[in-house]
């Protein structure tokens, strides 16, 4: 559960530093794949509250990588070079996060969310830009919230969907 006097969830040093680093990614990685105008998005992090004491950030770039680091200092990194599904629905995401921009802010400050919030912050050549979504529901006339909101679910059921695969793999390895 998030402190009860703070709103805010327990981090370990190492899931500050992992997403600082996600945060600060240099868009210059990224030349020799697509190249970047000032105010293209190449990179989209969330926060997103999982549970009553399970904080997640979800990290995805327009090469489809995508990873998830958790609070308590878990991740789950890689699945990109093994399955196509997740790399489409991240470079998905990134490709259409421009679309939520006029929402978002520029900003220097990346603090953890409150409550059951979900931080958005997109990665530019010209800075980081951030939008809160609030948890409940996304109003109708908010469609391309809305229709990120989507999109970065997907790549969550995706992510899951590689979790699971590689379970199974795990568990036929053991067997054998």
């Amino acid at each position: 559960m998030p402190n009860r006097m703070t709103d805010r969830y327990n981090v370990t040093q190492k899931y500050l530093m992992t997403r600082g680093q996600a945060i600060n990614f240099p868009a210059e990685y990224f030349n020799n794949i697509v190249k970047l105008k000032k105010d293209d998005v190449f990179g989209v992090v969330i926060d997103i509250p999982m549970s009553a004491d399970v904080l997640t950030t979800m990290v995805c770039f327009i090469n489809g990588a995508a990873n998830v680091y958790f609070n308590n200092g878990g991740e789950y990194t890689g699945a990109s070079q093994r399955y196509r599904n997740l790399v489409q629905a991240a470079h998905t995401l990134v490709a259409n996060a421009s679309q939520i921009m006029p929402k978002c802010e520029k900003t220097k400050s990346y603090d953890l969310p409150k409550g059951r919030n979900n931080n958005i912050f997109l990665l530019t050549k010209n800075g980081v830009y951030k939008t809160v979504l609030a948890s409940g529901l996304i109003p109708e006339e908010e469609k391309e919230l809305r229709s990120f909101y989507v999109l970065y679910q997907r790549v969550l059921s995706e992510i899951r969907n590689c979790q699971l695969k590689d379970d199974a793999i795990r568990r036929k390895e053991a067997n054998q």
